[in-house]
């Protein structure tokens, strides 16, 4: 008898301490995972795999496509996950699948772009940075620079947060702006700004809105007609190769949002969710931080790494 109880209690020890059962999560974003900026975004998200040991996917469309995109959210619905990870750069395209999901019961939290539709379409929170508040802060920064005229490179037209940047970076730089619409090809971008600068030699400022994909070639078409240190150029978002720049002083500064923090918060929380009921009460800002000269080559190695 004792045997047979002690056995009884080490059957019951072991059920009580086998692991929750791990939980099944699907990140859909608007970029693809061989953009430099979205890379880091799904190192995060497998960085936060391992971590929670979650059964995490992630999808995107192959182009800047709103319509693939919501067809994406829908089929990841239908798999009842979870949980689901998405970011918004278009609220109108996006908002009746993201309410489809939250309807059919399943936990939603959205990441990089959305935060000020978010709620709105029931996301549980919203893991980023206010894009125009951001937008604003790199202009104020850029018009205490001296700037006073400038341009700002927008490679995703149609993409809310990006004209929220556009829109903040001209409010806050308070002098002549106008947006330079390109695709997210950086030969044609380094073309363009080019271009653009040949026709106006008043341009004295660049914003680009993309570290590998504008910011770089911003920074090549500026050396390439002599102006390195002369036209500022700054950038949203981090790559190693224009944190040199801004290190030996041919670019300004990079806005760094922490997207490896989009990438791995919205995963790990929705893990502690379906573990536990875990959430926190709000958005949590992964950003802007003002990547300036003397914080550059500390970043430089973490960004080579896909972290920063």
């Amino acid at each position: 008898m004792k045997k047979l109880i002690a056995g009884l209690l080490t059957a019951t020890a072991l059920t009580a301490a086998a692991p929750v059962l791990a939980a099944d999560i699907i990140v859909v974003a608007h970029g693809q995972a061989n953009d430099p900026f979205w890379s880091v975004v799904k190192n995060g998200v497998e960085k936060a795999a391992k971590d929670t040991g979650a059964n995490v996917e992630f999808r995107s469309p192959e182009t800047f496509d709103m319509v693939a995109m919501s067809q994406m959210i829908d089929a990841a619905a239908n798999q009842s996950p979870d949980g689901i990870v998405v970011s918004i750069p278009d609220a109108d395209a996006l908002g009746p699948s993201i309410q489809r999901a939250v309807a059919a019961g399943i936990p939603v939290i959205s990441m990089n772009s959305g935060s000020d539709v978010s709620k709105s379409l029931g996301a549980l929170l919203h893991v980023g940075q206010d894009e125009e508040s951001a937008g604003r802060a790199a202009g104020e920064k850029l018009a205490e620079m001296g700037g006073k005229k400038g341009i700002c490179i927008n490679q995703e037209v149609g993409n809310v947060a990006l004209d929220l940047r556009c829109k903040g970076f001209a409010a806050g730089f308070g002098g002549e702006t106008s947006v330079l619409p390109t695709s997210n090809d950086p030969t044609e971008i380094e073309a363009k700004v080019r271009a653009a600068l040949e026709a106006d030699p008043g341009i004295d400022t660049v914003m680009a809105l993309g570290a590998g994909t504008a910011g770089e070639p911003a920074v090549a078409a500026v050396k390439s007609i002599g102006k390195s240190g002369a036209i500022r150029v700054a950038t949203f978002d981090l790559s190693a190769s224009f944190l040199e720049s801004v290190k030996a002083g041919d670019a300004a500064f990079a806005i760094d949002q922490q997207q490896f923090l989009q990438g791995y918060l919205p995963v790990a929380f929705l893990s502690l969710y379906a573990d536990y009921g875990l959430m926190p009460g709000g958005n949590v800002p992964s950003g802007p931080n003002l990547i300036t000269a003397d914080k550059a080559g500390q970043v430089v190695e973490l960004s080579a790494q896909g972290i920063r």
